[in-house]
């Protein structure tokens, strides 16, 4: 059964599929991920808590600026929310949409923003046991 076009296409719609995406946030301007830095500062972690969150269900949990939490699918694969905000500033939080500005799939090297206007990094992404398949498995530094 053939799919039946509601619109009609452009007369310039091949071209627009050949298109380059463009880009609105230009990643060439960041700062670059120093990970020697971040590789000796996990080197001297300890663990200071752990939490478990059930399925379908949230906890809440302090990370001081400087300071990491690991994030752990212990159950198989998962998909899981995660929202920060500064505790000093609660109109200053993780702005999911800021994601993109790496990719869809965080890894090692990406931060995760403040909304707007500020866009600082929040969070940056430390370590990756699942780099090879997008990034899940993920070990983060807050920077506030």
């Amino acid at each position: 059964m053939t799919k039946r076009r509601h619109t009609t296409p452009p007369s310039d719609a091949e071209e627009r599929r050949r298109a380059l995406p463009v880009l609105t946030y230009s990643v060439e301007q960041l700062p670059s991920f120093d990970a020697a830095f971040y590789n000796r500062a996990r080197a001297e972690l300890s663990e200071v808590a752990e939490l478990t969150v059930p399925p379908r269900d949230a906890k809440a949990f302090e990370v001081p600026a400087g300071h990491f939490f690991r994030i752990v699918s212990v159950e198989g694969p998962q998909v899981g929310d995660l929202n920060l905000w500064n505790a000093h500033d609660l109109t200053e939080r993780f702005y999911s949409g800021k994601r993109a500005l790496h990719a869809t799939h965080l890894s090692t090297g990406d931060r995760l923003r403040r909304t707007f206007p500020r866009l600082r990094p929040m969070a940056t992404t430390t370590y990756d046991t699942l780099d090879c398949m997008g990034g899940t498995k993920i070990a983060l530094g807050c920077t506030t």
